[in-house]
Formats: structure tokens, C-alpha cells, sequence
């Protein structure tokens, strides 16, 4: 079965003329003519009469045509409703994203998301752990760092400026490092340490430096960093994002205000396919939307 051919043979008998069709079907009026000419080869019957003046379908024409008609009919509005529900998003997103990222920022859009699409619903992962997209059955997802998976499409957000902070009470204690190198001297809450060391590259008016900090305490998570900096457990490197409430309140203050490092990039990731469904690609360009600027430059 061929439903192009049974299409301009239905064409031609609503308009009545090869020509009027080829012309609404934006082909050669030739091409019509083999289309209708290959469909009654195939079905073994003439459907329609041919003359230089006029069109007439057969007995077997005007039943064939009553069928194929209503048939083609279900077809168009089959395809009405299917672009209906992709212009209207609905059904289940199913998300993941670092834990910091999570509560920082991405809660607050999803809440937005949902207030302006109540459609659709959206289940939300916070893990630090590499979720596989397509194997998990996973939309999309927000990545921090270099992507490893090549096979995945991706949309670079920037990437989120580290800040140090630390809580009154231990700067009370310790004092104000008046330099860079003078890390090395306190206690540091440290992001992935390896034997309780890290190396945090600082840039500032002068240039960038590299300073090899320590202490006690070490974490896989941004927030358990932030918590610990917050209990006065040392000076943080921290994204800013995570960090705007506490200093408004007073429960962090920023050190060395002239000196930040440039965090890890940032990145939209979703499987490839052909038709992205409706709901993930509006997702996709509120979240964007809603990071640009990104809230971390601040």
C-alpha cells in the first residue's frame, strides 16, 4: 500500500482536474497522472475515466474513493491531535541535577515551570552520582564539570565563579587572611581534598595564584562545605549562588573580596533524538531563559 498514491488519487477527485492538483500539490502534472496510474495497476481496476474535457470515476472509483476518504480523513486528524499535544506540554519530566544545584537554583525555576505549564509534571533526582540518561529513562539533566558522554546534546551555560566566605565567629577568632598565600595559615573546608589538601587557583587584580590549602574537613557536596563554613569550621570556597542568603543574614562573610575562582562549567544535557519531545525542549528554554543571565554573577 502506497498512501501517497491514494492521496492524489483523492486529491484529484476532490478538485475534480490532474492539473488543479498538481498544482495544489506543488508537483508536475505528470506525477500525478503515474501516481493514479500506479494505484489502479496495483488494485487491478480502473477508478477513473479520462477525457480532454472531463473527469468521471467508475463504479469501482466512487466506492474505492468513499473508503479511502474517510480513511484520510482519520489520518489528518490523528496528526492534529499528536501536533496539538506537542504545541500544549504535558506528562511527566523527569530531571536530574547535582544536590547544590538543586536547592540553589533549580528549585525555584521548576516551581515557576510548573506554575506556567500545570500540565506537566515534573520528578526531580538530586544526586551526585553520574546519572545515565538514556538507560535510567531520564529527560534531561544539569551537569557541573566536562562532559563525558560525547553521545549526549548539550548547551553551555557558563560557568559559576567561586568565592571564599566564612562565618563571623571564626574570623573573629583567626583573623582576616590579608592575602592569598595567607590561606595556608588557616583552616580551609575543602571541595574533593586529596589527603586533606586542595589547590584553589584565585584570581585578582594582580593576576592568578595558586595556593595549596588544608584542613580537617572535607566533602563530595557543596552544601555539606557551605553547612560547615556556616558552623565555623574554616574558610570556604564556595559558588556564590549557594551563598547570597547567608551573607544578606550575616551568617557568612565574604574574604578576600577581590579575589574568586572560575568554577567548573555548568551544562543542559538530554538524549539525541529526532523529535525532541515537547515538554523537555520547553523545559530546555525556560531553564535557559531563566540562567541568562546566569544568578551566580553577581
Amino acid at each position: 500500500m502506497n498512501l501517497n498514491e491514494i492521496a492524489v488519487f483523492a486529491r484529484v477527485v476532490e478538485l475534480g482536474s490532474f492539473t488543479r492538483a498538481a498544482e495544489q500539490l506543488g508537483v508536475p502534472k505528470s506525477t500525478v497522472s503515474r501516481a493514479v496510474t500506479r494505484l489502479e495497476e496495483r488494485l487491478g481496476v480502473r477508478l477513473l475515466q479520462r477525457s480532454t474535457r472531463a473527469l468521471r470515476l467508475t463504479d469501482a472509483g466512487v466506492a474505492y474513493h468513499e473508503r479511502v476518504a474517510a480513511a484520510l480523513g482519520l489520518i489528518e486528524d490523528a496528526e492534529g491531535e499528536v501536533s496539538h499535544l506537542q504545541g500544549a506540554p504535558k506528562g511527566t519530566l523527569r530531571i536530574t541535577a547535582p544536590y547544590d544545584i538543586g536547592v540553589g537554583f533549580l528549585a525555584e525555576i521548576v516551581a515557576r515551570f510548573t506554575a506556567q505549564y500545570p500540565e506537566v509534571r515534573v520528578d526531580s533526582v538530586l544526586t551526585g552520582r553520574l546519572v545515565d540518561l538514556i538507560a535510567e529513562g531520564f529527560d534531561l539533566a544539569v551537569r557541573a564539570g566536562r562532559l563525558r558522554d560525547s553521545s549526549l546534546m548539550s548547551r553551555n551555560l557558563g560557568s559559576m565563579e567561586c568565592r571564599l566566605f566564612a562565618a563571623p565567629a571564626y574570623l573573629e577568632a583567626r583573623g582576616q587572611p590579608a592575602s592569598p598565600e595567607a590561606l595556608r595559615d588557616h583552616d580551609c573546608v575543602l571541595f574533593r581534598p586529596q589527603n586533606g589538601k586542595a589547590r584553589w587557583r584565585l584570581t585578582g587584580t594582580a593576576g592568578t595564584v595558586l595556593v595549596e590549602v588544608s584542613g580537617p574537613i572535607g566533602a563530595d557536596d557543596f552544601s555539606f562545605v557551605r553547612a560547615a563554613v556556616c558552623a565555623g569550621a574554616g574558610i570556604g570556597l564556595l559558588p556564590w549562588f549557594l551563598c547570597v542568603d547567608d551573607v544578606a543574614a550575616g551568617r557568612l562573610v565574604r574574604v578576600l573580596p577581590r579575589h574568586e575562582q572560575t568554577g567548573v562549567a555548568l551544562y543542559i544535557v538530554y538524549p539525541p533524538t529526532e523529535h525532541l519531545p515537547q515538554r523537555v525542549a520547553v523545559f530546555r528554554d525556560f531553564l535557559i531563559e531563566s540562567l541568562t543571565p546566569p544568578p551566580w554573577r553577581v
